[in-house]
C-alpha cells in the first residue's frame, strides 16, 4: 500500500515537472512531500481507539467521526470507501494554507493549473511560511491576496483521505459538515471549474447536516446549529451586498482612480456593517479571522467560489428527492459547456425554496441511532 502511495506521488511530481518546467519543481516537490506525509502516517481508527495512550477526548471524537462516516454513505449515498477510516496527528494547526489572489480592480481570481485538479482559483502550501512568501510576491505585483488555513481537503479518490488533528475536535455538526463536503468531491469534480465543484460540495454538506441533525443530533445541537446558520446567512448576505457594489464600481466607473476611491469606500462600509452585525450577535466574533488581513478582492472571490451556485444545486436536490438521483442530475449538468451549465444553475437558483434544507429528503424515517454503533467496528 505504501509503495502505491509513493508511485502516485512520483507520478504527480513527474507530471508537474514535465508540464510546467523546473521553475515550479520546488512547489510540486513540497506538494508531493506534504501529501505523502499525510497518506503514509495514518493509523486505523480501531487501532487508535484500542491504544491506551489515546486520550478520552480523542477517543470520543473518533467514535463520533465513525458514526458520521457511516451515516454519510448510508443516508447521503456518499462513497463507502476507506476515506476517514484512519487518523493522522499533524504537527501543525492546518493541513495546508491556500493562497487566493485577484487583481487590484477585479473580482476574478487568478487561476493555477495542476495535473490532477485542473485549473483552480487557489494555490496550496503545506508550509505556512512558504504560503506567505508566495503571497508577498503577489502583493508586490499589485494583487489583492488572502492566505487562509485549510483544515481538510480532498484528493479526489487518489488517496484514502484520513481524519486529521486539524479538525477532529470540531463540534459534531461541523465535523459532519466537513466530512460530507469532502466526500462529495469524490462523487463529482470538474477539472477547471472551482465554483461548480465547491458549490456542489457545499450544497451536499448543508442538506446532509440538516438530515444528520434531525436523525442523530439532540435538541441543543439543533438549536446551536440554527443560530450559527442564521449568523452565517447574515454574514454571506453582507458579503454578497458589498461584492455586488464592487462589481458595479469596477464595471461602470470610467477610470482607475475613481474605481480605487469606490473600492476604499465600499471596504470601509463592509467593516462598519460587520461591526453592526457583531453587535446584533451579542459580540460573537467568529468571523473576525476573515477580517484579520485587510479584506480585498481575493476575500470576496474565495467566498464566491464556495457559494455561487449553492441555491441552484439546492433546488436541483429538492427536485430530485433522492441523493443518488441528485448526483446523476448534477453529473449531467457537468457534461454541459461551462456557459450553459452556469446559466442553468443560475436559473435553478432563482427557484430555491429552502436554502439550507431539503424537505423532500426529510420524509424518509431516520435510522435507529443504535444501528450506527456498528460503524465503530468497520
Amino acid at each position: 500500500m505504501r509503495w502505491n502511495f509513493i508511485k502516485r506521488g512520483a507520478l504527480l511530481l513527474i507530471l508537474g515537472t514535465s508540464l510546467f518546467g523546473c521553475a515550479e519543481l520546488g512547489y510540486y516537490a513540497q506538494a508531493v512531500r506534504g501529501q505523502l506525509s499525510i497518506a503514509t502516517s495514518g493509523r486505523p481508527i480501531a487501532e487508535v481507539l484500542q491504544d491506551e495512550k489515546t486520550s478520552p477526548q480523542l477517543r470520543q471524537r473518533l467514535e463520533s467521526s465513525q458514526r458520521i462516516r457511516s451515516f454519510a454513505s448510508r443516508e447521503l449515498a456518499l462513497p463507502d470507501n476507506a476515506s476517514y477510516r484512519q487518523y493522522v496527528a499533524l504537527d501543525r494547526p492546518f493541513a495546508l494554507w491556500n493562497v487566493v489572489a485577484a487583481p487590484e480592480l477585479s473580482l476574478q481570481p487568478l487561476r493555477w493549473c495542476f495535473p490532477v485538479a485542473g485549473c483552480v482559483s487557489y494555490r496550496g502550501y503545506y508550509d505556512e511560511a512558504a504560503a506567505r512568501e508566495f503571497a508577498a510576491q503577489l502583493r508586490n505585483q499589485g494583487y489583492d491576496v488572502q492566505v487562509s488555513g485549510v483544515p481538510a481537503y480532498s484528493t479526489l479518490g487518489w488517496f484514502s483521505d484520513p481524519l486529521l488533528s486539524s479538525f477532529i475536535n470540531y463540534p459534531e455538526p461541523e465535523l459532519a459538515r466537513l466530512i460530507f463536503h469532502e466526500l462529495a468531491h469524490q462523487v463529482l469534480y470538474i477539472s477547471g471549474d472551482s465554483q461548480f465543484n465547491e458549490s456542489f460540495a457545499t450544497a451536499v454538506e448543508l442538506a446532509g447536516i440538516t438530515r444528520w441533525l434531525a436523525c442523530e443530533g439532540d435538541e441543543a445541537q439543533r438549536q446551536r446549529y440554527a443560530k450559527s446558520q442564521q449568523r452565517n446567512q447574515e454574514f454571506l448576505a453582507l458579503i454578497r451586498q458589498q461584492r455586488a457594489a464592487l462589481a458595479q464600481a469596477y464595471s461602470e466607473l470610467p477610470n482607475d482612480e475613481e474605481k480605487r476611491a469606490a473600492k476604499q469606500r465600499i471596504l470601509q462600509e463592509l467593516q462598519s456593517k460587520y461591526a453592526e452585525l457583531k453587535q446584533s450577535w451579542g459580540g460573537y466574533a467568529g468571523y473576525d479571522r476573515w477580517f484579520s488581513s485587510a479584506p480585498g478582492n481575493a476575500h470576496f472571490a474565495a467566498v464566491n467560489t464556495y457559494h455561487e451556485y449553492v441555491p441552484g444545486f439546492t433546488t436541483l436536490l429538492q427536485q430530485q428527492g433522492q441523493y443518488a438521483d441528485f448526483y446523476r442530475a448534477a453529473k449531467s449538468l457537468a457534461q454541459l459547456p461551462a456557459d450553459e451549465r452556469k446559466q442553468q444553475l443560475q436559473q435553478l437558483g432563482k427557484m430555491v425554496q429552502a436554502p439550507l434544507a431539503n424537505p423532500a429528503l426529510e420524509i424518509a424515517p431516520c435510522p435507529n441511532k443504535a444501528a450506527t454503533q456498528s460503524a465503530l467496528h468497520k
